[in-house]
């Protein structure tokens, strides 16, 4: 009866035990992480937030569940860095499409699974019209996809005495997915870009199998007892990841820019300001979180827009305060895009410098190139016609701000009372008026005819 109570009583404990965690003891813990869209600036900081949460957890693997036509580059390489440089193994399967940025991804992973009817390749690097662009990012992008497959490493193959050592995934083959000139005997010919099938692939080296769904992929690596966690994107993430998007930051440059043209142009109207320190808000807020933007980076942004401030409504022109204040602003939204110590820039990429300089450089120049042309429209014809005065004080119309009634006295004749060099007295009608020569010097008794009336002065030559 006592060992009966003890068996209970060990069940209950084991029990509670259980409830009280999340995972069950012995079961490998598969974090499932999803890229199923175009690869940018969202997919990058899902994958931080992902990789970060699966070391929390102590997760035994992750899987990335892909699907992609592909993406930009510079976040498809920052993936492929995450992933290479991994402490928890990465596997991948591919559900169909595994294209461009999507291949190079894949090909960082330890173990590639692809579904039958599944692709893998064509890493050419294109621009938003999917036209190529020129060489030199082609160079960049051979380098990335040959140096991922090198990663891997050999295997050793020993044949009787013979040893031979055998690229896991040759960097020879992973490269012709972007370059057209490669020639591989039995797998691709010149002027045509490198993509498999999933058998192809398979009998290349490029997918360790097939698989027809996730619990497929997991028991193929040899997982029996296991349970799947799968990353769930915030509404922050999300946010953010809009936030950082290299578009949506030219967006904000030009915005930020564009606005305090606009003052420039129209000092006093307020609403360009207004959206221009909006956009400021929206392009630090996300970098300042993120430890990019530095206290001082951001406040040489703000010395540069008080500059251009003093420069619009104290000292009005543009001089030393206005280029002060525009190379202030344009090193402090540079340097916010860049993970540098002060100005050590040791650790900082060279590429995400130049990247930086692009962005900036891009949204300043579209924010002069349309902001010119849009600020005269908007200003005279569009919809901020009526915030700016364009109503002109014509003295025809009745706008004076002096004495009009010596305009009567043009083509009168009197006496120089004084000599006009050019300036000095005429008598008209017994009447004395200040007066200018128009021509040389007139002296004093000679006769005088007033020839025209500006700015509140008389104008005369010799009457001959």
């Amino acid at each position: 009866m006592k060992r009966l109570t003890y068996i209970i009583a060990l069940f209950l404990v084991a029990t509670v035990t259980f409830s009280q965690n999340d995972t069950i003891p012995n079961q490998a813990i598969v974090y499932k992480f999803d890229i199923k869209r175009e690869i940018g600036s969202t997919s990058w900081i899902h994958t931080q937030y992902a990789f970060e949460e699966a070391n929390d957890i102590g997760a035994d693997m992750i899987l990335l569940h892909l699907n992609t036509y592909g993406g930009q580059v510079v976040f498809a390489d920052s993936i492929r860095t995450k992933i290479l440089n991994s402490k928890i193994p990465v596997h991948v399967f591919i559900d169909n499409n595994a294209a461009s940025a999507g291949a190079l991804i894949s090909i960082a992973c330890d173990r590639i699974f692809m579904r039958p009817g599944a692709n893998i390749g064509a890493a050419t690097v294109v621009n938003q019209s999917g036209e190529k662009m020129p060489d030199k990012y082609q160079s960049y992008m051979r380098s990335t996809i040959r140096a991922t497959a090198e990663a891997h490493g050999k295997d050793t193959i020993v044949t009787g005495t013979d040893t031979t050592y055998v690229w896991r995934r040759d960097p020879h083959i992973a490269e012709a997915m972007v370059d057209e000139s490669i020639y591989i005997a039995g797998i691709i010919d010149t002027g045509k870009i490198l993509t498999f099938t999933t058998l192809e692939a398979i009998k290349h080296g490029f997918c360790d199998g097939t698989a027809e769904s996730i619990n497929d992929v997991i028991e193929k690596l040899g997982y029996r007892e296991f349970q799947i966690i799968t990353y769930k994107p915030t509404f922050y993430s999300g946010l953010k990841g809009f936030l950082t998007n290299p578009i949506f930051h030219g967006i904000l440059i030009l915005v930020i820019i564009g606005g305090l043209y606009f003052e420039l142009q129209s000092p006093g109207v307020g609403f360009p300001l207004l959206a221009s320190a909006i956009a400021a808000v929206l392009y630090f807020a996300p970098l300042y979180i993120d430890g990019l933007a530095a206290n001082w980076e951001i406040i040489l942004f703000i010395i540069g827009v008080v500059l251009i401030a003093l420069e619009i409504f104290v000292i009005p022109g543009f001089g030393i305060a206005g280029v002060s204040g525009i190379i202030l602003v344009f090193t402090g939204l540079t340097l916010s895009l860049v993970d540098n110590v002060v100005f050590d820039f040791s650790n900082v990429p060279a590429k995400e410098l130049f990247m930086s300089l692009i962005i900036v450089s891009a949204g300043t120049f579209l924010a002069f190139i349309v902001g010119i042309p849009l600020s005269q429209r908007l200003f005279t014809t569009g919809p901020l016609a009526k915030v700016a005065l364009q109503t002109t004080q014509d003295m025809d119309l009745g706008y004076i701000s002096v004495d009009e009634e010596p305009q009567n006295l043009v083509g009168s004749v009197g006496i120089a009372q004084t000599t006009l060099r050019p300036s000095g007295k005429i008598e008209l009608d017994n009447e004395v008026y200040d007066a200018v020569a128009e021509i040389g010097m007139i002296d004093k008794g000679e006769r005088v005819k007033v020839i025209k009336y500006a700015s509140g002065q008389l104008y005369v030559v010799r009457d001959v």
